[in-house]
């Protein structure tokens, strides 16, 4: 219905950088929240940053100064860049949207991508 597609993820030397994309596709009236979760080795998936319709923006805590996210409405795209990227860091990065389907809905829909593989080496 509708379809999140993740793209950036790959091998990076720990300090590294990477920039990781998600482009929301199908037929909605519009989406919300568009955030970016992550899910290390044996460890639950957790928030890593969210950002708003008007642009309001949350953080865990482990990522502050170090990652931003941002977003292209027009594209329907969020992006998460990543900066002094660290070996704890590894993990896949999940894309998730609120999505409101209809103009008369009175709530949003939540959906999630497959994820992008992210590892840092020490």
């Amino acid at each position: 219905q509708v379809q999140l597609v993740e793209s950036g993820g790959g091998l990076v030397q720990a300090g590294g950088s990477l920039r990781l994309s998600c482009a929301a596709s199908g037929t909605f009236f519009s989406i919300n929240t568009m955030g970016w979760y992550r899910q290390g080795p044996g460890k639950q998936r957790d928030l890593v940053a969210t950002i708003t319709s008007g642009g309001s923006t949350n953080y865990a805590d482990s990522v502050k100064g170090r990652f931003t996210i941002s977003r292209d409405s027009a594209k329907n795209t969020v992006y998460l860049q990543m900066n002094s990227l660290k070996p704890e860091d590894t993990a896949v990065y999940y894309c998730n949207a609120g999505v409101k389907r209809y103009s008369y809905s009175f709530s949003a829909t939540n959906y999630w991508g497959k994820g992008t593989l992210v590892t840092v080496s020490s």
